[in-house]
């Protein structure tokens, strides 16, 4: 079985594996994970991992994660889902683009703040 994780989804879980760095809890990153599969994938994961349940098995990933390199958060998780015979493929977002796309995210967040202030 293969499985494309599309570039949205690997942006997401590269900025909960930074957030899960900075303040050492997972369980944002865990829930991230889980949700960028279709149910269809967590149901087809399920029935190859022994575990039988994919919060189990993302909860091994992440104890085997030294929780310090978001590159090694993906090679574990490639490596867990080949053991069950699931080859996972994503992009990996180019630094340029994913600068410019958080400039872009802070600019949104800062018309947000602008239009929540209350006017006198």
């Amino acid at each position: 079985m293969e499985i494309f994780l599309d570039k949205r989804a690997v942006r997401q879980i590269r900025l909960s594996a930074a957030d899960a760095i900075e303040e050492g809890d997972t369980e944002t990153l865990r829930e991230d994970l889980i949700e960028a599969f279709s149910e269809e994938q967590v149901e087809e994961i399920e029935r190859r991992i022994d575990s039988g349940d994919i919060y189990e098995f993302i909860s091994e990933v992440l104890d085997e994660w030294g929780g310090d390199d978001i590159e090694e958060l993906f090679e574990l998780l490639e490596g867990q889902l080949a053991d069950a015979d699931v080859d996972l493929k994503y992009t990996a977002p180019d630094v340029e683009e994913e600068e410019e796309e958080e400039e872009e995210d802070e600019e949104a967040e800062d018309e947000v703040e602008y239009e929540e202030e209350p006017q006198l």
